[in-house]
């Protein structure tokens, strides 16, 4: 019976009315000159910003400015409209630190979450920061010593230290991001939507711009939901939570999207990355940090 029916679909296909029909459809779409979807080419960026001399600034040094540069700002302004007491003196000190822990934490991160192996061959690429090869987890961990050193240093309360600079954390992520677009990094898989982008040193396929992805949700749209969510006073945990709990959600869905590190690829279920892996702690912390804050009576922060 199927034998008898693929034959017949093939005589059909083969008939001289079906030939003439494809014979003017071709004709018609060639008059037409449909415009072909071009796919978007990534620019090269020079990697060096500024040159003057022997002195170079790198991309990411810029980017780095932006993001510390910005977060003081925002700390500032929060600052002067908190009932809490923040003195000048103590934010610039707050953002030192938080970059300390940053740049630190996110380097060592980097090494021991995803290149202990090269770090191991090539111990100096630790210092080398301005390759990239940085890692927010790993940045997380050392803001967050740096702030508890800081705090006890300023006798202020951790955690609501920790309330007030979740919001301004965004703004530095997608500026981080954005540097990672300019180094040409963190590419993401192969697709055929229209947005596709080929990355001429990676190779001809048209990929995700995964960086961009990151850029939207880690950067801007966490920053809007943060920092006005944390324009109200919230209970004590409550800030913190909606940011851990916002961005290890969004980490783990663009992941899907990036393409794993080479080195490591997937390390379970022929899908599961490593930042995947070390987002589910953050989704897990920013569900309790808002239990803690919302499923017990809690005396409001003051931010």
């Amino acid at each position: 019976m199927l034998g008898a029916i693929l034959e017949s679909g093939n005589v059909i296909l083969k008939s001289p009315l079906i030939e003439t029909i494809l014979v003017y459809l071709r004709y018609r779409l060639s008059i037409l000159r449909l415009p072909v979807l071009q796919m978007l080419t990534y620019p090269q960026f020079d990697p060096v910003a500024i040159s003057l001399g022997p002195l170079s600034i790198h991309w990411y040094g810029i980017m780095y400015i932006v993001a510390f540069g910005g977060a003081w700002f925002l700390a500032s302004y929060r600052a002067r409209h908190s009932a809490d007491q923040w003195t000048a003196e103590q934010i610039s000190d707050l953002v030192f630190y938080g970059a300390l822990g940053a740049v630190i934490g996110g380097r060592v991160g980097s090494v021991l979450f995803y290149n202990f192996g090269r770090f191991i061959e090539d111990p100096l690429w630790l210092f080398r920061v301005w390759e990239g090869g940085m890692s927010f987890h790993g940045g997380l961990l050392g803001v967050l010593f740096a702030l508890f050193l800081y705090t006890r240093h300023i006798k202020k309360d951790y955690w609501t230290t920790i309330d007030f600079i979740a919001p301004f954390v965004p703004f530095g992520l997608g500026a981080g991001r954005i540097g990672n677009f300019i180094g040409g990094e963190l590419w993401g898989k192969p697709t055929d939507v229209a947005w596709g982008m080929v990355f001429p040193h990676v190779d001809q396929l048209a990929r995700h711009p995964s960086q961009l992805y990151e850029f939207s949700l880690e950067g801007a749209a966490l920053f809007v939901i943060v920092w006005f969510f944390s324009a109200k006073p919230r209970p004590r945990f409550a800030v913190a939570g909606v940011f851990a709990l916002g961005y290890g959600c969004f980490r783990f869905f663009i992941e899907f999207f990036r393409e794993p590190d080479s080195h490591l690829g997937y390390l379970a279920f022929d899908w599961l990355t490593m930042g995947q892996i070390l987002s589910l702690p953050l989704v897990g912390g920013g569900l309790l940090f808002l239990f803690l804050a919302y499923g017990r009576p809690q005396k409001l922060a003051t931010n």
